[in-house]
């Protein structure tokens, strides 16, 4: 068993030094150079990021005489403000203020009155606080008729709702290729999470039903865990409990490709003007910046509400992989529209509410701080990339396994394709994350093993 064990974490090694990030690429970098203590299991919402000023201004001053915050190019707070006392309060404080015209107590009334219309699928909206509008976007697949009558709601409102067509189709990213793999489809893992007696892998609640069963290769061999716990539409996350119980080694780290890791060291909630990171098993690590917080998007599936908004790009299977900045955990891809040639908008699960409602805790890395934001992961010769302790099907458990294959539960879209495909998909969008890998370099340039 532990012969078979090596031949499955070798081969996992070999595809993630192409590029891929298997099984999401988000778990799981076994052993780490320069490694720090074992993993602290869970951590408090304390790791707030440095640009939490604005955050905490627009909180004090209240939603009638503030209109939201983000962080400018060169990374200082600004909060829009209603009045001119707010301003001089917000500018004593360290922070620009910027006056605009509707307070955030307006900009929520409007998108309440959004909510309240007749639910239009291939429609998402958000507040831009930069512009003080409601931005409100219709893709493909709305019809003429339909974005007529969500005008109409919108002129309603008042001139501060802006209306967009945007190109493609807002979906959730899950596909029926490759990992992490069920019949349900394919997705990304996120973060590895814990309940203090069980580990479990955070992912997008799109991805599969609760009882849908993962495996880490395309021929239904290597089991990693089965799914519980999910909530979606409404929000989009879920747990994937290993079937060891254990997440394993290098249970803190997060893949980005090219045989290099990120340790996550805390959890905090997004800011808008954030610079961000995304990785996922179908295009790799990709760079981008938060939009827009408590987003809607109306997915053919149904609606989810409270989702951070950016401008990365996402494809199908990269549902459920992380997004994170400096170490910092924020969020798991749940959907958006374009993809990685074209660009496009996608939407992401903060993960401090996902954590909340399903009574988990982060696993991050012990030694949190500066210079700990990116860490080397191993090389194929120093140590592997696993999903934890996933179990292969024995000769015995075959007929379980078909069992759970065609199981209505996991029935998905299409059959899982062969490893050959895997290893020119992986080859593939290696070069595309070229640049994306290349920029994150440059913004972890002093930690960068």
């Amino acid at each position: 068993m532990r012969h078979a064990r090596r031949r499955v974490v070798r081969r996992v090694t070999r595809l993630a030094a192409v590029g891929g990030l298997l099984l999401g690429g988000a778990m799981v970098t076994r052993a780490v150079a320069s490694e720090p203590p074992d993993p602290a299991i869970g951590v408090p919402y304390s790791a707030r990021p440095a640009t939490s000023m604005g955050t905490d201004l627009v909180s004090r001053l209240g939603t009638s005489r503030t209109a939201g915050s983000w962080v400018d190019s060169a990374g200082r707070p600004v909060v829009a403000v209603t009045d001119e006392k707010a301003a001089d309060e917000v500018e004593r404080a360290g922070a620009q203020a910027k006056m605009v015209r509707h307070s955030m107590s307006d900009l929520k009334s409007a998108t309440t009155t959004l909510r309240s219309a007749p639910r239009v699928p291939g429609t998402a909206w958000a507040v831009d606080y930069k512009s003080n509008e409601v931005v409100v976007r219709g893709d493909s697949t709305v019809s003429a008729s339909d974005w007529s009558r969500l005008t109409d709601v919108a002129e309603g409102i008042g001139g501060f709702v802006r209306m967009e067509r945007t190109e493609g189709t807002f979906t959730t990213r899950v596909n029926g290729a490759q990992p992490i793999l069920s019949t349900a489809g394919r997705c990304s893992a996120g973060f590895n999470v814990t309940d203090g007696t069980t580990d479990y892998i955070l992912t997008a609640g799109h991805c599969g039903p609760d009882g849908s069963v993962w495996f880490g290769d395309d021929r239904g061999r290597e089991q990693v865990g089965t799914s519980l716990k999910g909530s979606f539409p409404g929000d989009d996350y879920s747990l994937v409990k290993y079937d060891s119980g254990r997440a394993g080694e290098g249970a803190d780290v997060v893949a980005v490709g090219d045989g290099k890791g990120v340790r996550i060291t805390g959890v905090a909630d997004a800011e808008v003007g954030q610079k961000i990171f995304r990785s996922g098993s179908t295009s790799g690590l990709r760079e981008g910046e938060v939009t827009a917080l408590n987003a809607t998007v109306n997915y053919p599936e149904g609606t989810v509400t409270g989702l951070i908004e950016t401008n990365v790009c996402a494809e199908p299977g990269d549902s459920g992989g992380p997004m994170f900045a400096d170490g910092i955990a924020l969020g798991v891809t749940s959907g958006g529209s374009g993809d990685c040639t074209a660009g496009g908008t996608t939407f992401f699960q903060p993960v401090t509410k996902a954590l909340t409602e399903l009574g988990v805790k982060l696993i991050v890395a012990k030694q949190a701080g500066a210079g700990t934001g990116a860490s080397p992961a191993p090389s194929a010769s120093q140590g592997a990339a696993s999903p934890g302790s996933s179990a292969p099907v024995t000769r015995e458990d075959v007929s379980g396994l078909l069992t759970r294959l065609t199981d209505p539960r996991n029935v998905g879209p299409g059959l899982l394709v062969i490893a050959g495909s895997l290893v020119a998909l992986v080859a593939t969008r290696w070069i595309r994350a070229e640049q994306d890998r290349k920029a994150y370099r440059r913004y972890y340039s002093a930690t960068w093993g």
